[in-house]
C-alpha cells in the first residue's frame, strides 16, 4: 500500500518533533493562563499591577517554571471580601481625625481603646529590657509572635525568659514564621518543647508540616501577657536589632509596649491566626486589661482581611494631610498609587519627610527604591539617608495621628506579608514619634537624586516589577 497515510510511517523520524513541540509549548502556556485567571477570578485575588503583569509575562515565557512556582506563590489572599455593612459613624470627640475614624470603621477594624500607659523604646536596651520584664510578669499566659527568632544572645536570652515562666505554670504559646526555622536553633526549639511551651508555624496548618503559601509570610512582632499588656513593633528577636556585644553597632528599631485593652485586641488578633496555624481556639479575657486615656488602635493587614487596611490609612492620609507627613522605612518600594499620592501632598504645600538608610540589609530593595526616591524628591519631599541600618517602621500625619509596628512601605509588606500596626491618637505619643523621626532625620544625609543610565533604569523598572514577589 503506497496511499498517504501508509507513507507518514516512513518519513524520517522525528520530522514532526518541532509541531509537536510547539502545540505542547502552547497548550502549557493556555493551560497556564487559564490557571492563572481562574485562581484570580475564584479567588477573588486582586493584584498589583506590576504582580499581575510579572505573572502573565511568566507563563507565556516560561510555562514550566512559572506554573508550580505560582501553585507556590501564587496565593494572595485567604479571607473575601464581605458583603458591605452598615457602619456607625465615629462620635464627636472620638480620638482619631475624622478621616481615619470613618475609614477605619468601614473597614472593620476595631474601634480605638483607651489605654493605661505606652511606652515607647528609644534604643535596643530598653525594648530588651522591657521585653524580658513583661515575659518575668506574666502569671497565665504568654502569646508570642515573631518573624526571626535567632540563636544568639537576645534569642537565648528570651527562650531562657520563656522557659522559666513555663516552669512556674505559664501558659505559653510560640508562633512563628516558616523561614524561622533558618535562624533558630533545634537545641532552642527543643527546649520550648521540653519544657511545655507550645510552638507552631505560621499558617502552616493543622496537619501541614511546612507552609504550603510561601510568598505569604508571617511579618507580625508581638509578645502578649495575660490579655493585659502588649510588647509590639518592628524589632526582631535577634541581637542586631537591640544591642551587640561585639563592634558592630545594632540596627535602629522602634518597639514600644501598650497596657490597656489595645493587648485584648492584640491576643484576639493572635487566637485567629493561632487556629489558622493549626493551634486550638484561645480563651481570651476581654475584661482583663483596664481602660485608660491613652487612645491606640490595631491595625492589621494581610492576607486574612480582605482588604489592605494599612495601605488605605496611608493613601487616604496622604490626600487628608495639611500639614506634614513624616516617615520612616528600611525598604521603600511604593505602589504607583501611594507614590503619585506623596508627590500630590508635596504639591499642595504638605511637608514630607522621609528617612530610609543609606545602604540597607537588602540590596534589591536598594535597587528597586531608586525610581520611586528620585520622583518623590523631584515633587519636593524631603529624603535624607541614615548612615546605617535603620529598621524602624513609623508614619506621622500631621499632628493627629502616629503609626509604628511591623509593616515597611513596600509592595511586600503593604500587599502580601502579615502585618500590625497600631495607630497612636494621643498628643503626647504622637510628638514622641515625631521627635523620634525628626532625630534620626537630623543624623543623616541628603539624598541627592542623580539620573540614571540607561541600565540602571531598566535594571531598576525590572527589579520593581518582579522583585517585591520575592
Amino acid at each position: 500500500m503506497t496511499g498517504r497515510s501508509t507513507d507518514l510511517n516512513f518519513l524520517p523520524h522525528g520530522q514532526y518533533g518541532p509541531a509537536v513541540a510547539t502545540l505542547a509549548h502552547g497548550a502549557l502556556v493556555l493551560t497556564g493562563l487559564l490557571l492563572y485567571v481562574v485562581t484570580t477570578r475564584a479567588g477573588r485575588q486582586r493584584r498589583h499591577p506590576s504582580a499581575a503583569l510579572a505573572w502573565v509575562l511568566m507563563m507565556t515565557l516560561l510555562p514550566y517554571f512559572a506554573i508550580p512556582l505560582f501553585l507556590l506563590f501564587g496565593t494572595r489572599k485567604l479571607a473575601k471580601p464581605a458583603s458591605p455593612t452598615p457602619l456607625p459613624m465615629p462620635a464627636p470627640g472620638a480620638p482619631a481625625p475624622l478621616w481615619a475614624g470613618t475609614l477605619l470603621a468601614g473597614l472593620g477594624v476595631p474601634a480605638p481603646a483607651g489605654n493605661q500607659a505606652v511606652h515607647f523604646h528609644a534604643d535596643g536596651a530598653a525594648a530588651q529590657a522591657a521585653l524580658l520584664a513583661i515575659i518575668g510578669a506574666a502569671q497565665k499566659r504568654i502569646l508570642l509572635a515573631t518573624f526571626i527568632l535567632s540563636a544568639d544572645r537576645i534569642g537565648n536570652a528570651v527562650v531562657d525568659a520563656l522557659v522559666r515562666r513555663a516552669r512556674a505554670g505559664v501558659d505559653i504559646c510560640i508562633l512563628l514564621e516558616p523561614l524561622a526555622r533558618l535562624s533558630a536553633s533545634h537545641a532552642q526549639l527543643d527546649r520550648l518543647r521540653i519544657a511545655g511551651i507550645a510552638v507552631r508555624w505560621a499558617n502552616a496548618g493543622r496537619h501541614d508540616r511546612f507552609n504550603t503559601r510561601l510568598n505569604l509570610r508571617y511579618h507580625r512582632k508581638m509578645v502578649l501577657c495575660d490579655d493585659q499588656v502588649l510588647w509590639c513593633g518592628g524589632r526582631n528577636l535577634a541581637d542586631e536589632y537591640f544591642t551587640h556585644d561585639g563592634n558592630d553597632a545594632p540596627w535602629v528599631d522602634l518597639s514600644f509596649d501598650v497596657r490597656g485593652p489595645l493587648a485584648v485586641q492584640a491576643s484576639l488578633l493572635f487566637d485567629g491566626d493561632w487556629r489558622q496555624s493549626g493551634g486550638a481556639a484561645l480563651q481570651i479575657d476581654r475584661t482583663a486589661a483596664a481602660a485608660g486615656a491613652v487612645p491606640a488602635q490595631l491595625v492589621a493587614s494581610g492576607p486574612d482581611f480582605a482588604d489592605e487596611n494599612y495601605y488605605a490609612v496611608l493613601l487616604a492620609g496622604a490626600f487628608q494631610a495639611r500639614e506634614r507627613i513624616i516617615a520612616v522605612t528600611p525598604y521603600f518600594v511604593p505602589d504607583d498609587a501611594l507614590l503619585v499620592a506623596w508627590r500630590m501632598a508635596c504639591r499642595r504645600g504638605v511637608r514630607v519627610t522621609l528617612v530610609v538608610p543609606a545602604i540597607s540589609n537588602h540590596r534589591l530593595a536598594d535597587w528597586a527604591r531608586g525610581r520611586a526616591l528620585r520622583d518623590l524628591a523631584a515633587a519636593g519631599a524631603e529624603i535624607v539617608l541614615f548612615p546605617r541600618m535603620i529598621h524602624a517602621k513609623a508614619v506621622v500625619i500631621d499632628a493627629g495621628i502616629g503609626l509604628c509596628g511591623s509593616s515597611n512601605l513596600d509592595s511586600r509588606s503593604l500587599f502580601l506579608n502579615f502585618e500590625m500596626m497600631v495607630a497612636f491618637y494621643g498628643q503626647d505619643e504622637v510628638a514622641w514619634l515625631a521627635r523620634w523621626i525628626a532625630a534620626r532625620a537630623a543624623e543623616s544625609t541628603p539624598f541627592i537624586p542623580r539620573e540614571p543610565s540607561l541600565a540602571v533604569d531598566l535594571a531598576e523598572g525590572l527589579v520593581r516589577v518582579v522583585g517585591f514577589q520575592l
